[in-house]
């Protein structure tokens, strides 16, 4: 199950669980939209593959009888930060942006 991060890694940004800006790649980096879109140029600053929507988990289960939802799977608290250099980040973003996520 996702760990549902709560910043952007890249500038801090609170991504509360119902964040509908928040972006992950498969290994669940986290970002807010606005540094995919002008920073990253949807580009992991980590792995080098493309962000998508984060899912919203439900804040309560909608089936009786299962523990689901945020009461029983709440999101992490861990703040996470980018540990590469925007020198970094920039090198890597302009190498793949034009290359589609499925080709990287």
């Amino acid at each position: 199950m996702l760990a549902l991060r709560p910043n952007c890694e890249w500038c801090g940004k609170d991504l509360p669980p119902d964040a509908t800006d928040a972006r992950i790649c498969s290994y669940e980096c986290t970002y807010c939209a606005h540094c995919v879109e002008t920073v990253l140029h949807n580009v992991c600053a980590t792995c080098g593959g493309g962000l998508v929507p984060r899912p919203i988990r439900p804040k309560r289960a909608w089936r009786d009888g299962l523990q689901l939802g945020l009461r029983h799977h709440p999101a992490s608290r861990d703040r996470v930060a980018s540990r590469w250099t925007a020198e970094e980040v920039a090198a890597l973003s302009d190498r793949l942006k034009d290359m589609p996520p499925a080709a990287r």
